[in-house]
Parts: structure tokens; sequence; C-alpha cells
């Protein structure tokens, strides 16, 4: 049986999504957030870089979201039903699977650095010129950054209904956690699809036992 070693409000929520979407049976070891959000030193033991999501499958141990998605499609997806055939689509497929961590992903983190920098763990000494930084960089740099993925995001899903087309794909699935975070910290009005998406994501009975299983999946805001 496959095990997912999760850890609470992170990237294994998807995980955990794409295990009820293919109805595997699979086993939760449950890990918390430390006070600093960081994970535990326990997901050391199993894989070195202390992350997760970590799968453990057949003896295999397997880090990454996006390398997990692909594995869990290729291995137990035999019907094809998470990966498109089509070739435009699977060019759209493969786009959203890798741009979810290489290009959004990284932003968002960033807004959450900067929006940080005035508050505790910083020093109370600092915090007023670390949050007048990190507003300036925010303004000047990283939320026109954001209201570019935002709108490009956008307009590619008033043009389909998921990300590579007309049904669902591990695409979506990865797209997941960036978008539930681009909502709730980008202070970015009038993302219509992303919202409409969002909703039909929440609406799948898969979604709905993941959260179950994992637990509630709400991305803080600023």
């Amino acid at each position: 049986m496959l095990t997912v070693h999760h850890l609470n409000q992170s990237r294994s929520q998807r995980v955990l999504w794409a295990l009820e979407e293919l109805s595997l049976p699979y086993q939760i070891i449950r890990y918390q957030r430390e006070k600093t959000m960081l994970a535990p030193p326990a997901l050391k033991k199993i894989h070195p870089l202390g992350k997760s999501p970590v799968i453990e499958d057949n003896g295999a141990i397997l880090a990454e979201s996006g390398a997990i998605l692909e594995y869990l499609q290729e291995t137990y997806d035999s019907a094809g039903h998470f990966k498109p055939v089509d070739s435009e689509q699977k060019r759209q497929y493969r786009f959203w699977l890798h741009y979810a961590e290489g290009s959004l992903m990284p932003l968002l983190l960033l807004k959450l650095v900067f929006v940080s920098l005035g508050k505790h763990p910083v020093p109370f000494g600092l915090r007023t010129l670390g949050g007048v930084l990190g507003q300036g960089v925010q303004k000047a740099w990283l939320n026109p950054q954001l209201e570019t993925h935002a709108r490009y995001i956008d307009a590619h899903l008033a043009r389909r209904p998921w990300f590579a087309g007309e049904h669902i794909s591990m695409a979506d699935i990865q797209m997941s956690f960036p978008l539930f975070a681009l909502l709730a910290r980008s202070g970015i009005d009038d993302l219509t699809h992303i919202s409409a998406w969002k909703k039909r994501v929440e609406t799948r009975p898969a979604w709905q036992r993941a959260i179950h299983q994992g637990g509630s999946f709400e991305i803080p805001g600023e």
C-alpha cells in the first residue's frame, strides 16, 4: 500500500487529492508544522531534504509533488484519465505541470517573505525597517509580477474549464496549491475564471475526500 508522509497545510494535500481521484488505497503518516512553520525534523528520517510531500511505494521513496504526480499517473492511471492524449493538450499539460513550481510558486513565496518582514520573528527593532522594505519591494516589483501571472492564468482558464482542456488532469492538481495561495495572498481582484476553477475543484468528491483525510486547506493571506 502507498504511504503518504503528510504535512499539514502543505503541498502534500494535492498528492492526497490525486490518490483520491485515482481511487488508490493509501495510508497517511501525519506531521505538524512547528512554530516556525517549518516541517519537523522527523521528516528528514524519511527523505534527506525533510520536505513534504514524500510517498513510499513498493520500497521506493519519492519526493517533489510534480514528480510524484507524474509517477502516479504513469503507474496507476492505466485508462489515461489524468493525462491528455491530444498533442496540443499534452503541451498544455506539460507546461502547467512545470509552471506551478517553476514560475508561480517562487513569486508567492517571495510575497510571504516580504509581507513577514515587519512581523515576528523579525527582531522588534528591525520590524519597522523590514516592513518598509517589504512594502517597497512588493509595490515596485513583486505585485506587478503577480498581476501579470494572475491575468495570464485567468485568461487561459477563460478559454477552457481545466488547464489542459475539457477534462481535469494532473496539471490541475499541481496548480491547486499555488492558485489557492494566489487567491489568498495576492489581493488581486476580478480573477473570475480562476475563482470559477477553484469552485469546480472544491465540488469534486475526490477533493472533498482528500480534505477529510488531510485536514482543512485554508492558506492564510496577508
